[in-house]
């Protein structure tokens, strides 16, 4: 019994050890091989893995920009530190990405000087909200201020005032377009960091329209347009829009009469956001 017992033993034993050597040939044979790059990449990438790069996550990013399928600069959350990093293990040189660029909502339009069509009582969702009649705000351009954005961003710099208007801390911002794609009415833009003046209103609707739906629409007076050097404002089909490739005075806010457009400068936040809340007719 003992000596059969012995026996069974010792086949499992020489079976597993060709088994062994079988896996440890095949692992030779199948073997991938992965440049030690990837892992140093990924690891002075953020590590956030929000995917507004374009790949799944920063190891797919990591992997794209070291087979070249991607830049080193192609983290919008990282920045120039990081894409310098990145390139000093790809052995390349980094000049700079340019600007940084914020998200920025132009709606001004809360529930203290925009009316409603009706009362919406369902989902706390911007997008939901949406598929009704394009939400009961009366202006069909305006931010619905349920926080869909808020909800999609990672980084938490989208502040959701009492007013029901969603706010972006410029500071807290990384760039990384959530946001954008989040909003259902397309009104997030991306604008340069350093600019301060802004048209905070997406409508299209003609001036009597516009100003019924929202005490701070645009009403396209073209004030604005007539008070910069040409080119730096334009007209959208009834909106004025800036050109943030061109600076633009600051004093051009006192010629809106709707309080449209606003100035803002880095480190505002505060005062933005009481002024976001005020009654319309304050200093923009």
């Amino acid at each position: 019994m003992l000596s059969a017992m012995l026996n069974a033993i010792y086949v499992l034993a020489a079976l597993a050890l060709v088994a062994s050597f079988g896996l440890a040939i095949a692992a030779r044979i199948f073997a991938v091989e992965t440049d030690p790059r990837i892992e140093r990449v990924e690891e002075a990438l953020p590590g956030v893995n929000c995917g507004a790069c374009g790949f799944p996550g920063c190891s797919g990013l990591a992997k794209a920009i070291v087979e070249e399928k991607a830049g080193v600069a192609d983290c919008p959350v990282g920045g120039e530190n990081t894409a310098s990093a990145v390139a000093e293990i790809m052995g390349l040189s980094f000049a700079g990405g340019g600007e940084k660029m914020v998200a920025m909502v132009l709606c001004r339009g809360d529930d203290e000087v925009a009316s409603k069509r009706f009362y919406y009582n369902g989902v706390s969702d911007c997008s939901s909200a949406a598929l009704i009649f394009g939400g009961d705000k009366s202006c069909s351009y305006g931010c619905l201020g349920l926080g869909t954005c808020a909800g999609a961003c990672p980084f938490g710099a989208i502040e959701m005032l009492p007013s029901g208007l969603a706010l972006i801390d410029p500071e807290k911002c990384t760039g990384c377009t959530k946001c954008v794609d989040s909003c259902p009415k397309g009104i997030i833009k991306m604008v340069p960091a350093s600019r301060t003046v802004h048209i905070l209103c997406s409508s299209h609707d003609k001036g009597g329209v516009a100003r019924k739906a929202c005490k701070t629409a645009c009403i396209g007076c073209q004030k604005c347009v007539k008070a910069v050097p040409e080119g730096a404002i334009v007209m959208d089909n009834f909106l004025a829009v800036i050109n943030y490739d061109m600076e633009i005075p600051e004093e051009v806010a006192d010629e809106c009469p709707m309080n449209t457009i606003v100035v803002r400068r880095q480190g505002d936040l505060a005062a933005t956001s009481v002024d976001m809340q005020t009654a319309v007719g304050g200093d923009a």
